[in-house]
C-alpha cells in the first residue's frame, strides 16, 4: 500500500454521518464508489428564493423503514444536473454544498437530492466525496462507530 492511503482513514461499506447545517444529527450511509456524486434522501424538494438567491426546501426521513421522523431543511442551490441511477434512469437533480461530519472528519460535500423510499439507504456516499479523505474496506461497517436511534 503506497504512503498515500496508509494516511487516509478507512471506512467501510456503510457508515454514520452527520450533516449539521441541515440539523441532520445521524443518517446512515452506503459508501458506494461507483456512485460518482453522494445523494441525500428527499421525500420532496421545492426551489425557493432567499435574499434573491436559488434555494431549495426538501424533506428528509433520515431513518431507514422510519417515515415518521422528518426534518425539514434548507440550503443553497449550487447546481442542477441530470443524474443517471444504477438502474439507467436519467433524472435532473439539485445539487448542494453542506458539511458533512465522517467520523472525526468534517469537510464541505455535495449533494443530489433524490426520492429515496424505495432504496434501503437514505443516503449514498459517492467516490467524488471519498476521494483522496478515504480509503473503502468492503468487508467491514461501521469502523468510524455506531449509532443507535432512541
Amino acid at each position: 500500500m503506497s504512503k498515500k492511503n496508509t494516511e487516509r482513514q478507512a471506512v467501510g461499506w456503510r457508515e454514520w454521518v452527520s450533516l449539521p447545517e441541515l440539523g441532520i444529527g445521524h443518517i446512515k450511509v452506503k459508501v458506494d464508489t461507483g456512485a460518482r456524486t453522494s445523494s441525500l434522501h428527499a421525500y420532496f424538494v421545492e426551489p425557493i428564493v432567499k435574499a434573491r438567491k436559488r434555494w431549495v426546501r426538501f424533506g428528509v426521513h433520515p431513518y431507514q423503514r422510519d417515515k415518521r421522523t422528518t426534518i425539514i431543511c434548507e440550503a443553497p442551490v449550487l447546481d442542477q444536473r441530470w443524474v443517471t441511477d444504477s438502474g439507467g434512469h436519467r433524472e435532473k437533480r439539485y445539487v448542494i454544498m453542506t458539511a458533512m461530519q465522517l467520523g472525526d472528519h468534517r469537510f464541505p460535500a455535495e449533494l443530489t437530492l433524490t426520492n429515496r423510499d424505495n432504496m434501503m439507504f437514505r443516503m449514498l456516499l459517492g467516490r467524488t466525496t471519498l476521494k483522496k479523505r478515504f480509503i473503502v474496506d468492503p468487508a467491514r461497517s461501521y469502523v468510524l462507530g455506531h449509532f443507535k436511534k432512541n
